[in-house]
């Protein structure tokens, strides 16, 4: 691993441009998410979870990238925090039950980071940083396998159109290059957390592929229905 750090040395700056561009667009990718909810008026099948989640996680990893001084990290979760809290907002107006979709997640959440961040102002700085990153792993990697957690239910109904297509690809592109900018940085917390991320965007995309659910049914039953609209003119 140390060789292919070595060899990668001369590409830390442009991994790290291009790892922050393609993070900061796929916090824009929400926004494609919240365009379908304001067409359907409802936020019935999407989950508050990517977003609110991406509010916390942001938070939690804001505070690794200080710990690291890493300039990057820094800057693209200020504009993680800002983005999702503005997509937890938008959640919320179209939130038909706005306690147990938004309410109560956000709870769960403003504890979990309190809880984290009170921990790091407690541990020693001889520890901080290797239990800290063990720590953010394991968020992160609950947070990209979230969609995982109805895999039964995905198969059996054959739809896994509840995953969000945008945020998933994005995620795929963004850990890869993260993991890239981990091996060069020679950080083992970011290659396993961003590299096992991978995986399970991918596993994500090919549900995705197999099943894709309402959209394509969708686009079918109006299909069959354009020729009666002509007949009746």
């Amino acid at each position: 691993m140390e060789g292919i750090s070595a060899s990668l040395q001369p590409y830390k700056e442009l991994v790290a441009s291009a790892a922050s561009f393609f993070t900061i667009a796929q916090f824009f990718s929400g926004s494609i998410v919240c365009r379908d909810i304001y067409k359907k008026k409802s936020t019935k099948g999407t989950s508050a979870i990517p977003f609110i989640g991406g509010v916390v996680m942001g938070i939690i990893t804001l505070k690794y990238g200080f710990l690291l001084s890493d300039d990057t990290i820094i800057n693209v979760n200020v504009v993680a925090i800002v983005l999702n809290t503005i997509y937890s907002v938008f959640y919320y107006q179209y939130a038909q039950n706005k306690y147990e979709e938004v309410l109560k997640p956000l709870a769960f959440g403003v504890g979990l980071a309190a809880f984290v961040l009170g921990y790091a102002a407690v541990e020693s700085n001889e520890n901080i940083e290797f239990r800290f990153g063990i720590i953010l792993t394991l968020l992160l990697l609950g947070l990209l396998g979230a969609p995982l957690a109805s895999l039964p239910e995905i198969v059996a109904k054959k739809d896994a159109s509840s995953i969000p297509f945008p945020i998933t690809f994005m995620g795929a592109i963004v850990t890869f290059l993260w993991f890239t900018y981990g091996i060069i940085l020679q950080n083992n917390f970011m290659i396993v957390q961003n590299l096992v991320g991978f995986i399970l965007c991918m596993v994500q995309l090919v549900l995705l592929f197999w099943y894709p659910g309402d959209n394509s049914s969708s686009e079918v039953q109006s299909k069959k229905k354009s020729p009666k609209g002509k007949k009746g003119n």
